[in-house]
């Protein structure tokens, strides 16, 4: 999709801050962090919300998470664990429509969120 952001982070032409990348997903370090780690991983692919995902993409979707978790892990956080987030929507509160999981560590986290 030619006017999304992340799209263009994926395909390189919008520099970020990378720490993962293969043939279907990017991971890089969020602008706005919430928590001293703070982390989104995206597939290539244009899904713009968890709503719009499809069977087919069964198999993304399970490497998304498995991406996102193993990344934290490697950062140090699988014993202290961290928040895995996909907001879905303008209610659910999604700001970039192109599906994306962020990964909150490095402090407590409350629940409710705020």
């Amino acid at each position: 999709m030619s006017n999304c952001i992340f799209c263009k982070i994926a395909e390189g032409t919008i520099p970020s801050k990378k720490i993962y990348e293969d043939e279907d997903l990017v991971a890089f370090h969020d602008l706005n962090p919430q928590a001293p780690a703070h982390f989104l991983v995206i597939p290539k692919k244009h899904i713009s919300t968890i709503m719009d995902a499809q069977q087919s993409d069964i198999q993304l979707l399970g490497k998304l998470l498995y991406t996102a978790q193993s990344l934290a892990a490697k950062l140090g956080y699988e014993q202290t664990g961290a928040r895995f987030v996909i907001n879905c929507k303008d209610d659910g509160g999604q700001t970039v429509h192109h599906l994306h999981v962020h990964v909150l560590a490095g402090r407590a986290m409350d629940w409710p969120p705020g």
